[in-house]
C-alpha cells in the first residue's frame, strides 16, 4: 500500500508563494504589453493625423481664396468676404479640435484587462486562503 505523506504547512506556503510570484510576474507581463499595444495605437493614429493635416492644409488654403473670390464677384466687398470665411473656417476648426481633444481623453493607457484578472486572480487566492483555513 503506497501512503503519501501529508504536506507540511512551510511547503503549502513555501509553493503558494511561488505560484502568486509566477502570477505576478504573468500579470506585469500583460500589463506591460497591453500598455505598449495602447502607445502604438496612439501613435499610429497621431502619425495618420499629422500626415492629413499636412496633405490637406494646402487644398484647403486654395478652396477657402476661391470661396473668397466668387464672393467677391457676387459683389460682396473683398474685406467682409475675407472675414466672413475666417470666421466661418475658425469655428469649424474649433470644433474639430475640441472633439479631437474630447476623442484623445476618453483614451486609456490603464491595462483594464490585466487589472481585471488581477482581481479575478486575487479573488481565486482569497478563497484559496479561506478554504485551507477552514480545513
Amino acid at each position: 500500500m503506497n501512503i503519501k505523506p501529508e504536506r507540511s504547512l512551510t511547503d503549502i506556503f513555501g509553493q503558494l508563494i511561488d505560484q502568486v510570484t509566477r502570477l505576478i510576474r504573468n500579470e506585469s507581463a500583460l500589463a506591460r504589453a497591453e500598455i505598449g499595444e495602447s502607445i502604438s495605437n496612439i501613435a499610429g493614429n497621431l502619425t495618420m493625423l499629422v500626415a492629413g493635416i499636412v496633405l490637406l492644409l494646402p487644398g484647403v488654403i486654395i478652396l477657402l481664396e476661391a470661396i473668397v473670390a466668387a464672393l467677391v464677384r457676387g459683389g460682396m466687398s473683398e474685406p467682409w468676404a475675407s472675414l466672413l470665411i475666417a470666421a466661418i473656417t475658425l469655428i469649424g476648426g474649433y470644433v474639430c479640435i475640441s472633439m479631437g481633444i474630447n476623442r484623445l481623453k476618453s483614451l486609456s493607457l490603464v491595462p483594464k484587462e490585466t487589472i481585471k484578472q488581477l482581481q479575478l486572480d486575487v479573488a481565486v487566492v482569497q478563497e484559496a486562503g479561506k478554504q485551507h483555513h477552514d480545513a
